[in-house]
Order: C-alpha cells, then sequence, then structure tokens
C-alpha cells in the first residue's frame, strides 16, 4: 500500500477515534461514571475491572471510600462504562502513534504533516496525564472542561496533518474570493467553540442544581439553572443562522460540486439536528443519553468548520 494512502486512511481513522471517544466521555459524564474507577491508571487496584463485588477486598469501602463520593455500594456497570472509555483512550494513542509513523513518508514532499502528526502524539499523551489529573481531583469541573478542549484542539492539529496530505487528492472545486471565506470558516469555528464552552458552563450549573434538588425533581433542574440557560439556548440560534449564510455563501462561491460544499451541507444538518437535540434535552428531563450526542455534534461541527478552511486554505 502506497505509504501516503496509509497515512491518509490512518488519520481520517484517528479522527474518528477520537470523536467516538468524545462521545464515550460524553456518556460516563452523563451517568455518573467518572468515579466508576476510583483510582488511575487501575481500577480498584485491579488492571481489569471487577465484574461483580465479590471480587473486591472486603474493605474496599474504607480503601476507596473518599473517592466514590458516597457510593458506597459497587455499580458494575458504572465501573465499566469508565473502564471502557479509558480503554478507547489508550487505542486513540495506538492510532495517533500509527498515524505519526505512517507521516514519515511525508518527510520529503510536505514536513508539516509529520511535525503536526508529532504534536498530536505528544498532545494524546498530555490528555492521558490530564485524564489522570481528572480523577485525582475527583471530576473538578474546570479539569473535565479543560479535558474536553484539550480534545477538540487535538482533532483539529489531527484534521490539519490530513487536510495537508489529502492536496491534490480532494475535488475541492474553483473558490472564488476565498479570503472572505476563510475568514468566515474562522469566526464559524470560534462561535462553536464558545457555544461549546456556553455548555460546559451549563453542564456545570446542571451538577449543582442537581445536587440541590435531587432525581425526583429531575424536569425542574434547567428552570433553575438562571441565566446559563437562556444565554446558550440563545446563542445557539446565532450559531443556526451563521452557518446558514455561511451555507448560502459557499454554494455561490465554490464554483462545481466539491468536497468543500458537501462538507458545508453535513455542517448544517449537524447545526439543526443539535438545536432539535437541546430541545428534547431542555423539554425532557435532561435525558441522560441525549447529552453526549449534544456534546459530540458540537464538536463535530467545529470540525467540519475547521476542515473547510483548511481545505480552502490549500487551495490557494
Amino acid at each position: 500500500m502506497n505509504e501516503g494512502k496509509l497515512f491518509r486512511k490512518l488519520g481520517l481513522a484517528t479522527v474518528g477515534i477520537i470523536y467516538l471517544l468524545i462521545l464515550v466521555g460524553g456518556i460516563v459524564r452523563a451517568t455518573g461514571s467518572g468515579m466508576g474507577c476510583p483510582d488511575w491508571p487501575k481500577c480498584f487496584g485491579m488492571w481489569v475491572p471487577p465484574t461483580s463485588i465479590e471480587q473486591l477486598p472486603a474493605n474496599f469501602q474504607t480503601l476507596f471510600g473518599a473517592k466514590l463520593k458516597g457510593e458506597v455500594e459497587f455499580n458494575v456497570t458504572k465501573t465499566w462504562v469508565e473502564y471502557l472509555n479509558r480503554l478507547l483512550g489508550v487505542l486513540s494513542g495506538f492510532f495517533v502513534f500509527g498515524s505519526l509513523i505512517a507521516s514519515f513518508s511525508y518527510l520529503k514532499k510536505d514536513k508539516w504533516v509529520t511535525i503536526w502528526s508529532f504534536i498530536a502524539f505528544i498532545g494524546i499523551g498530555f490528555q492521558g496525564w490530564l485524564g489522570s489529573k481528572v480523577v485525582s481531583t475527583e471530576l473538578k469541573p474546570v479539569m473535565v472542561s479543560i479535558h474536553m478542549m484539550v480534545a477538540i484542539l487535538i482533532v483539529f492539529i489531527i484534521i490539519y496533518a490530513v487536510a495537508r496530505s489529502y492536496k491534490g487528492h480532494l475535488n475541492i472545486g474553483i473558490v472564488k474570493e476565498s479570503s472572505k471565506l476563510k475568514l468566515l470558516l474562522i469566526i464559524g469555528v470560534l462561535l462553536t467553540l464558545m457555544q461549546i464552552l456556553l455548555g460546559t458552563q451549563m453542564r456545570e450549573a446542571i451538577d449543582i442544581v442537581s445536587k440541590q434538588l435531587g432525581e425526583a425533581k429531575r424536569m425542574e433542574w434547567i428552570t433553575n439553572t438562571g441565566q446559563i440557560f437562556i444565554i446558550h439556548r440563545t446563542f445557539s440560534w446565532l450559531v443556526l443562522l451563521f452557518n446558514i449564510y455561511l451555507f448560502w455563501l459557499i454554494r455561490k462561491r465554490v464554483i462545481q460540486s466539491s468536497i468543500i460544499q458537501y462538507f458545508s451541507k453535513c455542517t448544517l444538518y449537524v447545526v439543526v439536528f443539535e438545536i432539535l437535540l437541546g430541545i428534547v434535552l431542555a423539554y425532557a428531563a435532561m435525558l441522560k443519553y441525549a447529552q453526549p450526542f449534544h456534546l459530540t455534534g458540537a464538536v463535530l461541527i467545529a470540525g467540519l468548520q475547521f476542515s473547510n478552511f483548511i481545505l480552502i486554505q490549500r487551495k490557494d
């Protein structure tokens, strides 16, 4: 297999794995499984987590009680959800490393493909260390948010490296007045990242309210979060209107059916999906399994916008 082709395939697979990791990380948080494994890198002191309470030492509550946040009963589901999240993190590390090795074929053609692949490799290692800090700080909200933003940064780095490697291999079309499009795409990425940050603040507000009101009053969680919900909801309409305009402009400025037009269409579809999912969350008592998809969808929007920016830049 052509080595350049190998890198492109591995790079795309790596982006997919990291998006899956973001989704699973969202499931961990939505189900409260973050402390399902109270220690790191082992889980209850074991490399393979227990499947029943009988496999734990009799004094496990004393050994891990402070980190279990009051969950004195062993919950096998939460333990394995968190453990699978960690396994997926390790798998993503292997994919990033594989991409780095495959990127050596670009050292002469485009050394920046290899340089950015190396930066992604360092980033995934840092992300693993950060994951240990998330556990050691017992899911401190600011650490959880930093952990997520670093994951987004790694996605961007890999997308950039892969996009560079695709030069001459994609139908980008003829782009008119590309400077304006590039500026608007960067603004679009920044708007999306701002919405993600607002979403993390919303999530933190929900965590506080849920502890105050309890599960029995789940329907009242949203209404008790204050102004952050209103800001987050209003900002989503700004994101929608901006992406409608961007979609129209790309259709006008990019001649020929191309990957840029396709990504623009996908972006708009995901934005609409995100708003519908946000409505479900607001009026369906913060449906647990809708939350991870809501987060992953937002990161996907940012990734698609950034991909289009890089593709247009490479076209120039």
